[in-house]
């Protein structure tokens, strides 16, 4: 796909233009067309507790959700809906609600009396959610099964039509039917094809009260799958809103960084028109940490033009890995590089490597590397003391510093300006790797060829931008157009106190530069009341969310919801205490069989509620243990996990 026809959905790669989509009328608070991008969320109580779903409802309307989901497991449940519609409206609110339907058309029809949007799963709604033994579906009964889509779907369309009902189509990566696995596969194509069955039907039908929305645990995927569904909208002219979302994000730190790096990837491509953020914590934090994002990609409206790149052909479906060269760690195949900023120190001390995720032996007195130790360190000066710091980590100094700091340890390289690298003499630098830092502007014909003509450079690509990412990703565009190999670090500059200001920001600016294959490395300065240690965690979780840097095990939990069985907040505690050493393994915790075990995407094991007091336990998608005892569980997963040779000793 050539940058002209980019227009599929954004206006072109490097200037933020939010995608035109039709307008969809959801209660009172329309979706799509000039309306403000929604911020949603979903209630994790028992709908048949009409007064805790109340309750919880207006906790999380007043923390900003524009949308309110219920779970809707049964007609019983769709019933409910009417009690807590009527409740909320009496005492003032009329946020929209949402029923969440999965293998219930009857509870759907139901639903759709009541509130102001229906949410389906075409991977169950009428087919059977695939069990993964793809079986073989010749073109007669592929025929028939999407007639049957049609015989269950259109009655829902004309009531919800008859109610003024808003209709989501709501694919999830776990939940693809057999039929379409059978011809399509685990794959974003196959998720693009479900959805559009159940839209091809909306448009034939004359309904545009549409959103749609596809949604993975894996930030990849997610991004993939949404950008090719925008594309073959297109094609078919359709152009119904979105609902953004990674789904099973987890919680705290990794929740936050992995929503911001799918959610925010979208957003800044001008993807997006309502955001709901998973987290496996109550759900009225989800709003504000949805509302932060969304108000950070929108500031970058109206930036200063970018100049565009003319002579690159790139394809955002498929993704555009750059090949470069590989100077020393950094390039090529290697994992994308962590640098640690202590420029802002005050002085240079011994103390400084653990800044870096180093920890000194106190029996030993040798350093020992951290599971998150920054791969360079970039200091301020020089000193004697860099003879004692660990060998193995890289010392980054400017270069008017190098000669003096290289005599005291010899892993010290020099950082050049990009004016400086042009005009000096780099003969006079004995190094094996420079650091050259520069912005989109410096990349002129001159500098490009001074860096083709050296292969020791590794370049350091920082942008204060008001749009910086989109610049930093012109950056790379502008090395390809150029036939340039040289390795790229992205640096990017905050200066902030809030911890989720850090996350929101840098995963969101950041993290498709990685999964798109444009980076060889991240260094992230902050001048704020954030430790370093932070930072590197910021920093590592990033890569780790844009799945090209694994270094601690990763925890896929669902949010919860209505079907939840167990107290989720708790047992997801307890599993990170027993299994965070295993960092070479994905663990998926899940409240129910909706979401597990097809929810759990590509994990290795998985914790799926079952039933009051019960468990299933899984490797992959193959269930190992059925309706155990949740007392015993944790110990249980121990010992599958330790009988597939998966175990590490703390």
């Amino acid at each position: 796909m050539s940058l002209s026809n980019h227009q599929l959905f954004c206006k072109d790669l490097f200037n933020y233009s939010r995608r035109k989509s039709s307008e969809s009328l959801i209660g009172t608070t329309a979706l799509g067309g000039n309306n403000p991008i929604r911020i949603q969320s979903m209630t994790n109580t028992d709908t048949n507790n009409i007064e805790a779903s109340v309750e919880q409802s207006i906790r999380m309307i007043e923390s900003g959700a524009e949308y309110v989901r219920l779970t809707t497991q049964g007609t019983k449940e769709a019933e409910n809906l009417k009690f807590i519609k009527e409740e909320l409206v009496k005492r003032g609110y009329n946020t929209p609600l949402v029923a969440d339907i999965h293998f219930n058309p009857a509870a759907a029809l139901i639903a759709a009396k009541y509130v102001d949007k229906v949410r389906i799963n075409p991977g169950n709604f009428v087919d059977k959610r695939a069990d993964f033994a793809n079986p073989g579906y010749g073109d007669v009964k592929y025929q028939e099964d999407l007639e049957k889509i049609r015989d269950k779907f259109i009655p829902l369309i004309r009531l919800c039509k008859e109610h003024n009902t808003a209709i989501r189509i709501g694919t999830n990566h776990g939940s693809l039917s057999d039929r379409i696995m059978s011809r399509y596969g685990d794959t974003p194509r196959g998720m693009v094809e479900a959805t559009l069955e159940f839209l091809r039907i909306c448009k034939e039908q004359n309904f545009p009260n549409v959103a749609i929305s596809i949604k993975s645990s894996n930030t990849i995927m997610m991004v993939k799958t949404v950008r090719l569904l925008v594309s073959e909208m297109a094609n078919e002219n359709m152009f119904y809103p979105l609902h953004l979302g990674v789904t099973e994000a987890g919680e705290g730190e990794d929740g936050r960084i992995k929503s911001a790096v799918g959610t925010g990837a979208l957003l800044n491509d001008g993807i997006g028109d309502t955001v709901r953020i998973s987290l496996t914590e109550d759900p009225e934090i989800e709003s504000p940490v949805g509302k932060k994002l969304v108000d950070y990609v929108l500031e970058k409206e109206g930036h200063q033009p970018i100049a565009p790149i003319e002579n690159v052909d790139v394809n955002l479906f498929d993704f555009y890995k750059r090949s470069t060269l590989v100077i020393r760690n950094i390039g090529s195949s290697k994992v994308p590089v962590v640098v640690t900023d202590a420029s802002h120190e005050s002085y240079i001390s011994t103390e400084l490597p653990e800044k870096a995720g180093y920890v000194l032996n106190e029996d030993t007195f040798e350093w020992e590397k951290g599971k998150l130790a920054a791969d360079y360190l970039f200091v301020n000066g020089f000193d004697a003391i860099f003879a004692d710091y660990p060998k193995d980590l890289g010392i980054i100094v400017d270069q008017e510093c190098w000669e003096m700091a290289n005599n005291f340890a010899e892993n010290t390289y020099p950082m050049f300006q990009a004016d400086e690298f042009l005009t000096g003499n780099l003969s006079f630098f004995h190094s094996d790797l420079f650091f050259v830092e520069c912005s989109y502007s410096q990349l002129t014909d001159a500098f490009i060829q001074a860096v083709k003509d050296n292969p020791k450079v590794v370049l350091v690509c920082s942008s204060n931008h008001q749009n910086a990412f989109a610049e930093q990703r012109a950056f790379t565009l502008r090395l390809i157009e150029a036939k340039c190999k040289a390795p790229v670090i992205f640096k990017r500059s905050f200066s902030e106190s809030n911890l989720e200001n850090l996350h929101i920001k840098a995963s969101a600016d950041l993290g498709s530069l990685y999964f798109d294959g444009l980076s060889n490395g991240i260094w992230l300065d902050n001048n704020g009341d954030i430790s370093h240690e932070e930072v590197n965690s910021t920093a590592f979780g990033i890569l780790q969310a844009a799945r090209v840097r694994t270094t601690k095990t990763e925890f896929v939990s669902c949010p919860g919801c209505g079907r939840t069985l167990f107290k989720l907040h708790e047992v997801v505690a307890e599993v990170k205490k027993q299994f965070s050493h295993l960092t070479h393994l994905k663990i998926g915790v899940m409240g129910c069989i909706v979401n597990g075990p097809g929810e759990m995407g590509d994990v290795d094991y998985g914790y799926v509620g079952a039933g009051p007091g019960k468990v299933s336990l899984y490797k992959g998608h193959e269930l190992i243990k059925k309706n155990i005892s949740s007392d015993s569980a944790i110990h249980e997963l121990t010992e599958i996990i330790k009988s597939h040779g998966d175990w590490i000793h703390k």
